[in-house]
């Protein structure tokens, strides 16, 4: 009977731990990690998710490629699914490159990098619109050419920041480079 009268040790009973302070300092490191950890991620989900987000919203809203598909073109250019698909990856990598920067305090540093950062954003957005839908190559030839331009300053800055975050521009840049070249065709068809 005295073993029913016995209490059960607990690891929650103050009286029966036996936790030192290092043990206690780990835990807490532990948990501060993960803390940073999750908002690194939330971060980096918002990072991505905001100009992919623009982009689908632009491809659904003006991407039907009227203007683009009632033109001849040559072999070499892309059906309008590769267009979409490449503006969506360019503002993937640019999306991430931008988290880079902004995860170093970058924005803070080299605020015209913020500066150029949206200004690609706002002129890819103008791209679909202009050369798709309303079939503008002369104005989707000097969007492309603002884009190179923009993606050329977001290179360079986010270099200075992210060394990284500078390089993965290469991709969009060489993306915008091509959309120019089409342009460029599209005007002399």
């Amino acid at each position: 009977m005295e073993s029913q009268n016995l209490k059960h040790r607990s690891r929650d009973d103050p009286r029966f731990t036996t936790t030192t302070s290092n043990e206690k300092n780990r835990a807490n490191r532990r948990e501060k990690r993960t803390a940073m950890a999750k908002r690194g991620l939330r971060s980096l989900v918002t990072a991505v998710s905001f100009p992919l987000s623009l982009t689908l919203l632009n491809i659904y809203l003006f991407g039907s490629g009227r203007g683009y598909a009632s033109l001849a073109k040559p072999f070499w250019f892309p059906p309008l699914w590769l267009l979409h698909t490449g503006c969506l990856a360019s503002s993937f990598v640019m999306g991430l490159s931008a988290w880079f920067v902004w995860v170093e305090g970058g924005f803070h540093v080299k605020p015209t990098a913020l500066s150029l950062y949206l200004g690609y954003l706002g002129l890819s957005m103008a791209w679909h619109p202009t050369v798709l839908w309303m079939g503008a190559s002369w104005a989707g030839l000097l969007v492309s050419l603002a884009m190179v331009g923009t993606l050329v300053g977001c290179s360079r800055d986010f270099r200075k920041v992210n060394p990284i975050a500078g390089n993965s521009v290469m991709p969009c840049l060489a993306w915008a480079a091509f959309l120019a070249t089409v342009n460029l065709r599209l005007v002399f068809l």
